[in-house]
């Protein structure tokens, strides 16, 4: 079980500031709930299909040289910045 001091350690280790505990206790408690419910479910005799690829079989790794500065082909590049998206 998590308690509201654990939320509040780990919020402090990831240097976030948390107002109300409680709002985020109760969704991990949900999260945990859940993965409660994953460990019950009963998959051990349900067989995984892989599909093995022989090494034979991939692809040969081919060195293709780039003619121009791959910088300049970008279309945010301003002088020696790059313009990322804003994040939101």
């Amino acid at each position: 079980m998590v308690t509201k001091e654990d939320i509040e350690h780990v919020a402090k280790l990831m240097r976030i500031d948390i107002d109300n505990t409680d709002q985020y206790f109760e969704q991990i408690q949900k999260i945990l709930n859940y993965f409660d419910i994953l460990d019950k479910a009963n998959i051990e005799s349900e067989e995984i299909s892989v599909q093995e690829v022989s090494i034979n079989d991939l692809r040969d790794d081919k060195y293709t040289p780039f003619e121009s500065k791959l910088i300049d082909q970008l279309k945010n590049y301003k002088g020696s910045y790059i313009r990322a998206p804003k994040m939101n």
